[in-house]
């Protein structure tokens, strides 16, 4: 069992898979966006590759809880995507995701280069690790 994960943005869709436990995100890759048939194509490509379950899609909602124009943007490119692919989309709260993931570049010095071609990436792991830690699929070091 796995789940693919995307973090949707104007420019860039960061991407993200589990392992095949469904326990552990690891970021894969960044669609540099151009046109939305090309960025579905891309997408059915992951699908066909890895055979995931379920694709989690990060939903940026604001921080009082409410809808945004990008939310509005993430919804309908969601619908589209339906019309496409047969495996559940799972839209999930992304609430800092970028923000984290930028720290957490930050603090593993890189460059702020490097840092712009992976941030996207990274969001989508944390929204995909995010979203299996809450499924109850995290591992427990103490355990």
């Amino acid at each position: 069992m796995r789940t693919l994960a995307l973090d949707v943005g104007d420019r860039r869709i960061g991407v993200a898979i589990s392992d095949q436990t469904d326990t552990i995100a690891t970021g894969i890759s960044v669609i540099e966006r151009k046109t939305l048939e090309n960025d579905i194509n891309i997408i059915i490509g992951f699908i066909r590759h890895y055979q995931p379950n379920e694709l989690v899609v990060g939903l940026p909602i604001t921080m009082k809880g409410t809808e945004s124009k990008q939310t509005q943007k993430v919804n309908k490119f969601i619908n589209q995507l339906k019309e496409k692919i047969s495996i559940p989309i799972v839209p999930y709260c992304e609430r800092l995701s970028t923000k984290e993931g930028e720290r957490l570049l930050l603090s593993a010095d890189v460059s702020r280069k490097k840092r712009k071609s992976l941030i996207d990436k990274v969001a989508a792991q944390i929204i995909l690790q995010t979203y299996l830690d809450s499924k109850g699929g995290h591992i427990d070091p103490d355990a």
